[in-house]
């Protein structure tokens, strides 16, 4: 049974274990092994004000971390803690989109409903604090998983990272009414 709860800090040193695995396996076939490993780098981590602001949750199987997922209620689309700098703006509800941030699941619980299940929470989370859309930027592998819960593709965007190298991902939106 998969249970779903909000992260806590106790869970960022197996959040760092997982966020890796979970690039590794999951982005064969549509990133290069080199971009991968860049992005695990510069990009893709654990989101400390994610977890502080009570919007990142873990999903679990018979006490497996099986995922992790969260929203945001601030301007940032996308990164972990060494991608920020500076302060971090709340959005208006009424005006702005909130964004769905850094979903990663275990390869071995891959297919299984869990990025599903982490964000029915978000969506239900977001929508209770206000917000009428979701906004993110999904890497090539998340984008069938959001396209299939409503979201649209918006644009496609290159991710600067600090080797050089760029991270091609999708920046897509939804409706909160959207099913």
């Amino acid at each position: 049974m998969v249970s779903i709860r909000r992260a806590t800090l106790a869970d960022v040193p197996a959040l760092k274990e997982l966020i890796p695995l979970s690039a590794r396996e999951l982005s064969r076939g549509f990133y290069s092994s080199e971009e991968t490993e860049s992005a695990i780098v510069h990009v893709f981590g654990p989101d400390s004000r994610l977890i502080a602001d009570g919007t990142y949750f873990v999903a679990e199987v018979d006490g497996l971390l099986a995922g992790c997922g969260g929203w945001s209620r601030r301007r940032t689309l996308y990164g972990g803690d060494q991608t920020k700098s500076g302060e971090e703006p709340l959005l208006d509800p009424a005006t702005e989109p909130a964004k769905v941030r850094a979903f990663f699941v275990h390869p071995n619980f891959a297919r299984r409903g869990i990025g599903s299940r982490i964000l029915e929470e978000c969506v239900a989370a977001a929508r209770a604090a206000g917000f009428r859309r979701l906004e993110l930027a999904a890497t090539l592998p998340g984008v069938p998983l959001y396209a299939a819960r409503g979201f649209l593709e918006r644009e496609r965007l290159d991710v600067p990272m600090a080797d050089g190298r760029t991270l091609p991902i999708v920046r897509m939106e939804r409706d909160l009414d959207a099913t």
